[in-house]
């Protein structure tokens, strides 16, 4: 049976982690703290006007959110930071906004994730901080994001990930003073990154691994904390006639999409899309290969993707996300877009919107086309990171093809932005969730040593995922008597 996380399993290692937090000085953020940072305590407010976004100082988790203002250091809490893409720029009538994770400590929301997993594991005891290391398998923000949350936490992190990820991904973990291990290709090479996993299962009785892909913390804090902010923004902006009509993410580990289980709950028509590559379309057609869309690992199907949920699939060609990327960021680039009527509020925060944003924001426009959507629907999707995290991407398409021009820019505003059609696009029958939801054999089953009868637990349980999306209210009882029990809160 798929494993609920609410209650203590090891007294003792529980005892150990309290101990640790307290001669640290830890304390944890509830999720309702994280989802409304209005409930944080006014004397942690007043330290972290001194503390920078980034600093690893365990304060810092009370950062673990989408409404950190805007500012490098000593930054409080406002709104849910986004960006609401016009139609001068998409060329649809839809209204596309784009949750920004920028303002997140490491740069990106991945910090959420890690949390969900980790955090869980200490307040039941499943996980020593002095005595464990915590694993990051990825393919770069999330072991950037469980590092982080690692070293806050008082204990070591090891990062796994694809030795072709960007420079920036391998620089930051080497400040944060984390074990790196890299394995083989890119993006789409994720069964490399299990078998480095296996290896460690069987020769390092001192790790703990917290794969994003099969831990359903990740999804869960999505369910709880993505989703309510999206919640939140929607209706800010909403008009009388609005609906909630979309919500577009990339599938990578399937965490972000989980908060379209809870954006249902409240639009219950809402269009759920998956967005992927198309030079490796899992999902859209059994495909494989690699591509350059970076955050969206694939080639599989993660185990706690609920397939149920999803109700279309998009592919996104890579080299479109590549030539968008320099249209939004090289200076003759923006003086074309600006020409063409797109605010020049909206030129300067394109810079918020990275890769795998960018991806999300095509499979949007597509996806507004695809449903003829008009200026009463509002789609949602996210700016996982920013532009600061690839600029050595930047370099190497200079490289590769020369000084960026305004003939280049005509092309790419032509064909890889308002070029973007309904192709490569799938609308999901019942059937085609079950056929996709099946693939989890191959991977789960057969590789990753999962029971067939979990597997199909996570298709037949119609209660099973909203009891994994609420471990969260729990985990929140939990998280207060832990720091009760601490003392750390009171001491400030």
């Amino acid at each position: 049976m798929i494993q609920i996380i609410d209650k203590v399993v090891n007294k003792q290692v529980l005892e150990n982690s309290i101990k640790r937090f307290r001669e640290k000085g830890i304390i944890l953020p509830t999720f309702a703290e994280m989802r409304n940072p209005e409930l944080v305590p006014e004397k942690i407010k007043n330290k972290l006007k001194d503390i920078g976004l980034w600093d690893f100082n365990p304060l810092n988790l009370f950062r673990i959110t989408w409404k950190n203002e805007p500012k490098a250091k000593g930054g409080l809490y406002g709104g849910v930071n986004y960006v609401e893409l016009p139609s001068s720029i998409t060329g649809v009538k839809a209204r596309i906004v784009l949750i920004v994770g920028k303002y997140f400590p490491t740069g990106a929301h991945k910090v959420g994730a890690a949390y969900g997993c980790l955090a869980p594991r200490i307040i039941t005891g499943e996980f020593d901080p002095a005595a464990n290391k915590a694993v990051w398998p990825s393919t770069g923000n999330y072991c950037r994001g469980g590092a982080f949350d690692s070293v806050l936490m008082g204990c070591t992190a090891v990062a796994i990930l694809p030795e072709e990820m960007s420079k920036e991904r391998f620089e930051w973990l080497q400040k944060s003073g984390s074990e790196i291990i890299k394995t083989h290709g890119c993006e789409s090479n994720v069964k490399e990154i299990y078998d480095a996993c296996w290896d460690i299962r069987k020769n390092r009785k001192d790790c703990v691994i917290f794969n994003q892909f099969d831990e359903f913390g990740n999804p869960t804090w999505h369910y709880n904390v993505t989703a309510r902010a999206i919640e939140e923004v929607y209706n800010k902006l909403k008009g009388p006639k609005s609906q909630l009509a979309a919500y577009v993410s990339a599938t990578g580990s399937a965490g972000t999409i989980g908060a379209g289980d809870y954006l249902r709950t409240i639009a219950p028509h809402i269009k759920v899309v998956a967005s992927e590559a198309l030079q490796c379309p899992t999902l859209l057609n059994n495909g494989f290969g690699g591509h350059r869309i970076e955050g969206i690992g694939d080639k599989h199907v993660p185990w706690v993707h609920n397939v149920k949920n999803t109700d279309v699939v998009t592919a996104i060609d890579d080299e479109d996300c590549m030539r968008v990327m320099r249209l939004f960021n090289e200076k003759d680039g923006q003086e074309y877009l600006k020409k063409n009527g797109v605010p020049q509020e909206t030129i300067d925060q394109l810079n918020l919107i990275g890769i795998s944003g960018i991806g999300n924001l095509l499979s949007a426009i597509k996806t507004a086309k695809h449903f003829e959507m008009t200026s009463d629907d509002v789609i949602f999707s996210l700016a996982t990171d920013s532009m600061e995290m690839y600029q050595s991407r930047l370099e190497e398409q200079t490289k590769e093809k020369g000084a960026y021009n305004r003939d280049q820019a005509i092309k790419d505003w032509e064909k890889s932005l308002l070029g973007q059609a309904t192709d490569n696009m799938k609308d999901l029958t019942y059937a085609d969730r079950k056929a996709i939801h099946n693939l989890k054999y191959y991977t789960w089953v057969e590789q990753q040593a999962k029971d067939v009868e979990d597997l199909n637990q996570l298709w037949y349980d119609r209660e099973i995922w909203n009891k994994l999306f609420s471990q969260a209210e729990k985990w929140d009882e939990m998280i207060k008597e832990f720091n009760e029990a601490t003392g750390v809160l009171k001491s400030l």
